[in-house]
């Protein structure tokens, strides 16, 4: 999961002008016996504008392609096992679809490749930004599972055309 940083800024005032030369020395006691009470939230500020240097978001939102969201050429072939097909089968929320795994049991039990398979969910889900990385991958579309179906059977037909048109520039 993505998560966009931002700076919180605390502060806490004593109750007393003792209580706070007392908290100086021992914070943790000082809040232990309440004598620091906690204010609210003095501002919360986006990470961009808290004066921080460096970068401050690790995923590029709002894109509708790999290359713009981050996520190409990262991975080969070889990279993608059982666990990835798990996980995205749960990321998508098949399993909440399916009600169990024995779709992806069976997928998994054929002797076709974790990244093949990978292919077959993201081109029946429509998921281009994945279908970009798994092609890059070296993902073949071609692979047919237990029914006969490929993931160009599996896909709309602006998906087919979208895993067609992007295997034929990788191909050139």
């Amino acid at each position: 999961m993505a998560s966009i940083p931002c700076t919180f800024q605390l502060s806490a005032r004593a109750s007393s002008a003792s209580a706070a030369a007392a908290a100086r020395r021992s914070p943790r006691a000082a809040a232990r016996l309440g004598w620091l009470r906690p204010s609210r939230l003095s501002a919360v500020v986006p990470a961009s504008e808290s004066g921080r240097v460096g970068p401050t978001c690790f995923f590029k939102f709002g894109n509708k392609d790999a290359e713009g969201a981050g996520i190409y050429g990262s991975q080969g072939r070889d990279d993608f096992d059982r666990d990835d097909v798990e996980q995205y089968f749960n990321y998508m929320g098949m399993l909440a679809v399916e009600g169990t795994y024995d779709k992806m049991e069976a997928l998994l039990n054929q002797d076709i490749h974790p990244v093949d398979i990978l292919l077959m969910l993201a081109a029946s889900e429509g998921d281009k930004p994945k279908l970009e990385e798994l092609l890059r991958a070296g993902a073949k579309y071609d692979v047919k599972d237990v029914d006969g179906r490929t993931a160009l059977d599996r896909a709309a037909d602006d998906t087919r055309e979208f895993i067609l048109g992007f295997a034929a520039t990788l191909a050139a």
